[in-house]
């Protein structure tokens, strides 16, 4: 059985340079600002502390969950048992002629803004999405007809074992809002982006015209995960404007509210505990599903115990 504070005393004296912190409060973890303690939440310095934290879980069936920088997730307000950990940390940026190195934490705008002072284009659609490297890839995060699908080289993972490997563009199965990594619980360590030379003004352009698309629409301003949901597989048919024609923009359950910006965004109004949220969600598919005939699917990730 998990004994938190003997894994935790085992942790300190391993004397990692990473954050190392006892029942944690993941909400301060989250764009979200909403869910329950972690039992173990880790943050290692480098790959070494990671590979180390994934061998550790491996060899004493500690149950382990990887976040990025905690943007498209809803942790239940029962928190999350085992040990969290959390890869902000691993955030290096280096170049190697047209190729950009990005460390599984690094933020998304960090590394868009990089490319462009670079002179590297290709990766502009994805300067004003929240979350980091390891998360887009993840979710092959996309915007603006751009998707993570088409700049990713390689990536190098950490596999549920503790072993170092590399996964080659296709090897990524990436799909929409989809990648391998939903399957095989790899760790994505690092990830090689492909681009190709551009005018540093006419990439600044482009980023400032998306980022401006995405701030006129989107409540940027307030605590949530992104889009709730997955694109219909139905043609012709829109998360947004679905949920508004019935009749649910701004409405609220608890602190958790359908934004009057955006219906496809659930935002904390404040104080909203993740069955708000999920509450919220649930009455949204069932209206939606009754109006429509669509059955919406979620797009964050929902982790952790009620």
């Amino acid at each position: 059985m998990f004994d938190r504070e003997v894994i935790y005393k085992r942790m300190r004296r391993y004397r990692m340079k990473g954050r190392l912190e006892l029942y944690a409060p993941l909400s301060l973890e989250t764009s979200f600002q909403i869910g329950g303690p972690a039992d173990i939440l880790f943050v290692p310095d480098n790959i070494a502390e990671a590979v180390q934290v994934v061998k550790l879980c491996h060899r004493d069936k500690i149950p382990l969950t990887v976040l990025g920088n905690g943007t498209n997730v809803l942790v239940r307000d029962g928190g999350v048992r085992g040990i969290v950990m959390k890869l902000e940390g691993l955030c290096e940026l280096r170049r190697e002629r047209s190729h950009i190195f990005a460390g599984a934490g690094a933020p998304l705008a960090a590394i868009c803004a990089f490319a462009r002072d670079e002179g590297l284009s290709g990766l502009e659609f994805a300067g004003g999405i929240p979350g980091t490297a390891g998360g887009a890839v993840y979710m092959n995060a996309g915007a603006y007809g751009g998707e993570m699908k088409d700049v990713v080289y390689r990536t190098v993972t950490l596999d549920p074992e503790g072993s170092v490997g590399l996964i080659g563009s296709t090897g990524h199965n990436f799909s929409y809002r989809y990648s391998v990594f939903q399957e095989n619980n790899f760790i994505i360590l690092e990830t090689e982006f492909v681009l190709a030379p551009s005018a540093k003004s006419e990439i600044s352009a482009r980023m400032d015209d998306y980022n401006a698309r995405r701030e006129s629409g989107q409540p940027m301003n307030r605590p949530s995960a992104g889009s709730v949901f997955r694109r219909p597989d139905k043609e012709g048919y829109y998360v947004g404007p679905m949920i508004e024609e019935c009749g649910l923009k701004g409405f609220k359950i608890g602190g958790a509210q359908v934004s009057e910006k955006h219906a496809g965004f659930i935002i904390n109004s404040g104080g909203a505990s993740a069955a708000d949220v999920l509450d919220l969600i649930g009455l949204i598919k069932m209206k939606v599903k009754k109006r429509f005939s669509v059955s919406l699917a979620t797009e964050i990730r929902i982790i952790g115990e009620d």
